[in-house]
């Protein structure tokens, strides 16, 4: 099994294995994010890249349930894996695509003839134009529901299958063809808002199609069978991958939540502006979330095989790459902010680029402790340690955040909103270190 090279391989020969190119992977789809940024930004405007960060909050709540389950059965996969129970790693595995699919259906549905009463709920304070370019939007990737989240779920699992070279070319391939196709319909031909979201979902469903068939057969340590999971074990799925479901939830709340206190301070502009810091944030992001998920499998399969001195080496291996890139990007936004951008934002909307760099400085200093509950929080998960995993989430993603933001809105206004994210990864990071310390004298021992 391909899966057995994390118990052959060294710690750090498991770190570059698995972490750089799903790194590079990361990368590509940050800057496949940032390239729609860049069309929707010069070529639509304004009102435009407000329309999309107004809507992407409810994309990710539609995508968070899928989410839970890839994520929970991915650990569970994994550690089955260790054990050396490849049949009934592979139950897991098909049974939980199975449900993703069904959900994904059923979202779809319920999201398309609700798009427009949910955008007039959400977007109230947006310009009128902004309204219509977010129904728009959604409607487009409504509409591509069933595939999307197969394409993430399958990506997770090659991953799991030890095919992270697999995964980054398809990956790829992806986004360039993402890319290309937003130069052709926005950039040529003028198609707008409609056209952005419609590449990003053709690009996605492709992948979604590429993936699937990868498992077809017995090529993979995982593959196609029939059957169905007790309700025990659907039960251990859920309850594992809920930290990541209610982070996705209350991610996508708070940017809710953030939208609206922007639109009551700055209007449009300032939805823009955060819609620039989020873009170029999204490398960071990206780079952060792809190292921890790509080296879930290799911590669940070695405390599958109770290898827990391996566990620790390679999370710490992951930790300080983190720090490395925390760093680099806390100069890169703070000092540079000036420079990035105009990469979305035409150069004739001084107030909007002047409004931009202020809270990209800002948000910089949030990655002196932004890397630490996340870091925890992705060990929780590949240990199906569900319950601190999510204490973590509930902290981090929601109720700091949105007590920083009420407190620091209504005494700084606008600059109290730049600050939030700042105060909020300072204080998830204590927590996340009082959770982790029991868990490490543990692993220690």
């Amino acid at each position: 099994m391909d899966s057995e090279i994390f118990e052959k391989l060294s710690p750090t020969k498991i770190f570059f294995r698995c972490a750089i190119p799903t790194m590079i992977t990361s990368v590509f789809g940050a800057l496949y994010s940032m390239a729609d940024g860049f069309f929707v930004g010069r070529f639509v405007g304004e009102e435009a890249l407000a329309a999309v960060n107004i809507v992407m909050p409810i994309i990710m709540i539609a995508f968070a349930l899928s989410d839970m389950i890839a994520a929970g059965s991915s650990a569970h996969i994994s550690v089955l894996l260790g054990q050396h129970e490849r049949e009934k790693a592979s139950l897991v595995f098909s049974f939980s695509l199975k449900m993703i699919f069904f959900f994904s259906c059923v979202i779809g549905v319920i999201g398309y003839f609700g798009a427009d009463s949910l955008i007039a709920l959400l977007a109230k304070g947006a310009t009128e134009q902004t309204v219509d370019y977010c129904v728009t939007y959604l409607k487009v990737y409504i509409l591509f529901a069933p595939l999307l989240p197969v394409y993430f779920a399958t990506d997770n699992y090659l991953r799991v299958c030890g095919k992270e070279k697999l995964s980054m070319w398809i990956a790829i391939l992806t986004q360039l063809l993402n890319v290309v196709l937003d130069v052709i319909l926005i950039a040529v031909f003028g198609m707008g808002v409609w056209a952005a979201a419609f590449t990003s979902c053709v690009s996605m469903a492709l992948g979604s199609v590429i993936t699937v068939l990868l498992f077809v057969g017995k090529r993979q340590d995982l593959y196609f069978v029939r059957g169905k999971l007790s309700p025990a074990e659907i039960f251990r799925i859920a309850a594992n991958g809920f930290s990541e479901f209610f982070e996705n939830i209350a991610m996508s709340v708070m940017s809710l939540v953030l939208n609206f206190y922007l639109l009551f301070y700055g209007g449009t502009t300032a939805v823009a502006a955060m819609s620039v810091v989020m873009y170029v944030d999204s490398v960071v992001g990206m780079l952060g979330f792809g190292m921890c998920s790509s080296l879930q499998p290799a911590i669940s399969y070695c405390y599958g095989t109770g290898n827990l001195r391996k566990v620790r080496q390679i999370f710490l291996r992951g930790v300080t790459a983190k720090v490395v890139i925390s760093a680099v990007s806390l100069v890169t936004l703070f000092f540079f902010g000036s420079a990035l951008t105009p990469i979305f934002v035409r150069e004739e909307s001084t107030e909007l680029i002047g409004m931009s760099v202020s809270a990209m400085q800002w948000f910089a200093f949030s990655y002196l402790f932004g890397w630490i509950d996340s870091s925890v929080s992705s060990l929780f998960t590949a240990l199906e340690k569900a319950g601190r995993s999510l204490v973590i989430s509930v902290f981090g993603s929601l109720f700091f955040p949105i007590g920083f933001l009420a407190v620091f809105a209504a005494v700084w206004g606008l600059d109290g909103i730049w600050a939030m994210p700042v105060a909020s990864a300072f204080a998830g990071a204590i927590v996340a270190i009082l959770l982790v310390r029991p868990l490490w004298k543990e692993l220690r021992s």
